[in-house]
């Protein structure tokens, strides 16, 4: 990058970024201020008149060879925290926070004592609800020790190491126990289905695909939600925009009533278990 300022660079790298990415001029915000080593608040509002860092343009090239832009800064907004991500942890997506939203309308004035995340990655859906509810105890399985390993530097640097556990385990097979409340955000995009090179090339496979239908994870769930849940007790799962039907039929095979919760855009994006 040879422009003179940051205001100047940030509007040649948005340009560059554009062809793909929906949110270009965000992205090469959120570079330039992780080159810089500020919030992008700060940038914006002191910096942007500021020396472009040497860093920004090796960034700038990584992030057009589609490196997602949570794991070049590191981080990654999600609900009321944020967490530590990078390769071999799935991305936290705002429609997931869908999740965490049906699970506060289930609850109301009420609150989960205990919390179970199937699939964590890096803490994401364990480490929200435990900031939500601030008495809540949790645990989160997954079958990556790096992305376990993510989660529990997360869970650290919220100060939630003594309230969440973390365990090596495929689904909740093993798994002893009743929960208040169970969160699950399981692969279900079908192996045949085309991604955005970002998510093909860079995040983890084993967190994104499951089978030709997209169902697998969800028929080896079913019956395991069904036996973890206490009495009063609520299972959130998320689901694929299609997938409302298939998988509230899997669900109520296993005697569990269901309802169905949208994203924000209007799609359906949960399936709540009860």
């Amino acid at each position: 990058m040879t422009s003179a300022t940051a205001r100047q660079a940030i509007g040649e790298a948005a340009g560059r970024i554009a062809a793909l990415s929906d949110t270009p001029r965000l992205d090469a915000e959120l570079l330039m201020a992780h080159a810089m080593g500020v919030e992008r608040d700060t940038l914006l509002l002191a910096r942007l008149d500021h020396a472009v860092p040497d860093s920004f343009a090796a960034l700038v090239e990584a992030r057009l060879a589609h490196t997602p832009i949570a794991y070049l800064t590191g981080r990654r907004a999600f609900w009321t925290i944020e967490l530590e991500v990078g390769p071999g942890a799935l991305v936290p997506r705002a429609d997931s926070e869908t999740l965490i939203e049906a699970a506060v309308a289930h609850f109301g004035s009420r609150a989960p004592a205990t919390i179970l995340d199937l699939g964590t990655g890096p803490g994401t859906l364990l480490l929200a609800a435990l900031d939500q509810w601030l008495q809540a105890h949790g645990l989160g399985i997954d079958r990556s020790e790096e992305a376990l390993a993510y989660a529990r530097r997360n869970a650290a640097r919220l100060g939630m190491a003594d309230r969440a556990d973390f365990a090596l385990g495929d689904w909740a097979a093993g798994l002893d126990g009743s929960f208040d409340l169970v969160l699950t955000n399981p692969p279900y995009i079908g192996t045949e289905e085309v991604l955005p090179r970002e998510v093909a090339v860079h995040e983890p496979a084993g967190a994104l695909f499951a089978g030709p239908d997209g169902l697998n994870a969800y028929r080896l769930l079913a019956p395991q939600l069904a036996r973890l849940l206490a009495p009063g007790g609520v299972a959130v799962v998320e689901i694929g925009s299609t997938q409302a039907e298939a998988v509230s039929a899997l669900l109520r095979e296993q005697g569990m009533s269901t309802s169905i919760r949208a994203d924000l855009a209007g799609h359906p994006r949960a399936v709540v278990a009860a």
